[in-house]
Parts: C-alpha cells; sequence; structure tokens
C-alpha cells in the first residue's frame, strides 16, 4: 500500500481520533488528498479486486473485519484474511469510518498481495462531508477505492428505471445551496431494489459503476462484499468463542 507522500498511516493510526471534534478534524483535514481526476483500473481487467467488510459486538467492544481478495475477471476467490479489534471510537453517524478503519487495515495488510480496487460497504464522497469510509480507506492507504452502499445517507435521487443497469444521479447540497452529484443510484438486478455507489479515491464514478455490475452477476450486492460479510461475522464469532 502506497499512499500520498504527504500522509503517514502509521503517523495516522498512532494519533487516532477519540472523539468527534477530533474525528470531524481529521476529515476536514484528509479530504484534500481524496484524488478524483484519475480514472482507475479497467472493470473486469487482471488483477485482484478486495471486498473489506466489519461486524461488531458493542457488549464485549469486539470489532471484526474481514478482507476478502477476488480475481478481478473471474470473480474467484484468491485470498481470505480477518483482524479482530477494540471498538475505538463511539457511534456517531457519519463518522462510521473512525469506528472500522483501524481493523481494516489491519486485515487489508494481512493479504499477500496488493488490490488493484477495493470495495466498501459504505460511502465515499456520499458523505455530508464528502470524505466516508471509501474516501477515508484510500487516502490512508493510497489504494483505489469505491463505496457500495445499500441505502443513502442524506442525499436525494430518483429511482432509476427497473433494467439492470439503469441508474440516476444521487445529490446533496452544497454550503451554497447547489446541487452536487455525490454519487450514482445503480440498479444492479432487474427490478430489485438498487444500490448507491460513489467514488472513493483514486477512481471515476463511471468505472465504480462499472465495476459494481461486474461484481454484481447474480445479487443486488456485489460479491466481494457478501463474501467479506460472511467472513466476518465468522471472524467474531470465533473471537466471541475465544
Amino acid at each position: 500500500m502506497t499512499n500520498d507522500a504527504a500522509i503517514s498511516l502509521d503517523d495516522e493510526l498512532a494519533h487516532w481520533p477519540t472523539d468527534e471534534a477530533g474525528a470531524l478534524a481529521a476529515q476536514d483535514r484528509l479530504r484534500a488528498h481524496v484524488r478524483r481526476e484519475q480514472s482507475g483500473p479497467e472493470p473486469g481487467s487482471a488483477g485482484t479486486v478486495v471486498g473489506v467488510d466489519v461486524a461488531y459486538d458493542d457488549e464485549r467492544d469486539l470489532v471484526a473485519a474481514a478482507a476478502v481478495a477476488m480475481d478481478a475477471v473471474t470473480l474467484a476467490v484468491v485470498e481470505e484474511a480477518t483482524a479482530v479489534g477494540r471498538v475505538s471510537f463511539p457511534y456517531v453517524p457519519g463518522l462510521l469510518a473512525f469506528r472500522e478503519i483501524p481493523t481494516v487495515v489491519d486485515a487489508l495488510g494481512r493479504l499477500g498481495r496488493t488490490p488493484d480496487l477495493v470495495v466498501c460497504d459504505g460511502y465515499g464522497l456520499a458523505h455530508p462531508r464528502r470524505f466516508g469510509l471509501a474516501s477515508h480507506l484510500g487516502v490512508l492507504t493510497g489504494l483505489p477505492t469505491i463505496g457500495v452502499a445499500k441505502n443513502p445517507f442524506t442525499s436525494r435521487y430518483a429511482l432509476p428505471g427497473g433494467e439492470r443497469g439503469e441508474s440516476s444521479p444521487l445529490l446533496d447540497g452544497t454550503a451554497d445551496g447547489r446541487d452536487e452529484v455525490v454519487g450514482r443510484v445503480l440498479r444492479t438486478q432487474q427490478d430489485v431494489k438498487p444500490v448507491f455507489v460513489s467514488v472513493g479515491h483514486r477512481i471515476d464514478l463511471d468505472r465504480a459503476c462499472a465495476h459494481t455490475l461486474h461484481l454484481t452477476p447474480a445479487y443486488r450486492i456485489p460479491e466481494t462484499t457478501r463474501a467479506a460479510d460472511a467472513l466476518c461475522r465468522r471472524a467474531l464469532a470465533q473471537a466471541r468463542a475465544d
């Protein structure tokens, strides 16, 4: 993982915010490092796509993260890794990345390969401060990232048509009252609820949506996310048992 020369992953993790004010300041500071001008890897080309997800046990103060690497062409699983840590940040809407990223980074670091793309179950630019989990993780690691969420956060949209691949803009207001396109509402299966795709880091929205369609040959949610969700739940169950 190679991030922006101005960003030190180790330093960021060593000084991880523990309260809302510190987290908001970190988002404001790091948001300028998001790279939106890069197109990102070609969908379906040779390489590795990694899905990440987390599961919590707040009573035991545990969070389990999973990273599942798939062949970018065949979507066959080629490697898996998990990590279990302590929940180090309270639940605050818009700041979930501060609960998840340290353990997700740990899981990613246990993979024996560098992802060509990371798919997050959450938001990138489709976030009130334009810095959701996918953008935050991308800036810290330097990896191309996208967010594919099951539900919108604060954005507005019109439902796209019912055919697979149809889409509509995901809109959010700016400080000066304008509408900004922060993502896309994408139908991944015919007449099934859409998903909400946004750029994280080092990829454009067209490529992010094309990857999402490639990763959803049979189900609404990307195969990467489905596999990571199942794996992190197993890891959490094992941590509870231990």
